[in-house]
Parts: structure tokens; C-alpha cells; sequence
């Protein structure tokens, strides 16, 4: 990708510009990298997006891999060690959060068939395109993500506001 062609936002770094370019607003059917997002997303507020990739790897060797099913058997010893680890972000609530994610995620997976199927029916199926002029215009939030953040929190997830999502 051509500089000229990315966000603003990215060009701090090289890890940035590499997630912007192979990651960055590309539809994601995966419900392991979806679990992975909303994982690292949840652990990135009140963060800079920049410190959650740097500690990216760390996350997927300490949350196996970010698969659902084992993070949601993580026992509260297990929460424990992960608080000690300076490779993840050592907030109480976040780890927690994710164990408790990882549940709520497997539940979402049992009433759909797949996380994938429950998070795409808040577009309509197909990804939003949207052509903003300048960073300004972003909205913080908008009513599908509001709805998606008001529909997870129900089924008991945390750290997902509408911001986030």
C-alpha cells in the first residue's frame, strides 16, 4: 500500500503501518481471530492500540491462542500468573473480563452455530464502507455499534462499549 493511501493514525510505527495494511478494516469470518479482537480490543481501553501490539504475541501465548474454549477454563490461579506476566496488560478486570468473555463468546457460538454468524447480522451481512474526508468525521460511535456493544453486554460480555466495537 502507498503511503499516500494510508490513515493518519498508522504512521507511527511499523507495526502500525503492518496492521493497518494487512489487518485494518478487512472483513474477518474467523472466530478465533474474532475472539483475538475482542480480547486485545478490550484490553486496549483507556490504551493506545500501539501498546496492545506490541504485547500482541504475548497475548496469544499466554490466552492459547486465543482459543475460547480453553480461556474460558482458566481457573482463578491461572488469572493470578497472568497478573504477574509484564507481556500483557496486568489490569485485574481485564483478565478476568476475557475469561469471562470467553464463556459468554462460547454461548453466542451454541445459540448461532458460530460468533461469526451473531456479530455480521449487526451490518446486514457485509462490511460498512465508509469515506471519510478527514479523521474528524470518524464518528466515536455509530447506532450499529451501539446495538452490537448493548447485545453482548446483555449476554454478559465486558469491555465491549459501543467505542470499542
Amino acid at each position: 500500500m502507498k503511503p499516500s493511501e494510508r490513515c493518519p493514525w498508522c504512521l507511527g510505527s511499523p507495526a502500525y503501518v503492518a496492521y493497518h495494511d494487512r489487518e485494518w478494516g478487512r472483513p474477518v469470518h474467523d472466530d478465533r481471530v474474532l475472539f483475538e479482537f475482542l480480547v486485545l480490543e478490550g484490553a486496549q481501553a483507556g490504551l493506545s492500540w500501539s501498546t496492545i501490539l506490541a504485547k500482541r504475541e504475548n497475548y496469544r501465548s499466554l490466552f492459547a491462542q486465543f482459543d475460547p474454549a480453553k480461556v474460558a477454563r482458566f481457573t482463578p490461579a491461572r488469572v493470578e500468573k497472568l497478573l504477574l506476566d509484564a507481556g500483557i496488560v496486568r489490569n485485574r478486570l481485564k483478565v478476568e473480563g476475557a475469561v469471562r468473555n470467553a464463556k459468554a463468546f462460547l454461548a453466542v457460538q451454541k445459540e448461532f452455530g458460530s460468533f461469526d454468524a451473531y456479530a455480521w447480522r449487526f451490518v446486514g451481512g457485509k462490511p460498512l464502507v465508509n469515506r471519510r474526508r478527514s479523521m474528524r468525521d470518524v464518528p466515536a460511535t455509530t447506532p450499529e455499534s451501539d446495538a452490537f456493544s448493548k447485545d453482548l453486554k446483555k449476554r454478559g460480555f465486558t469491555f465491549v462499549g459501543s467505542t470499542i466495537l
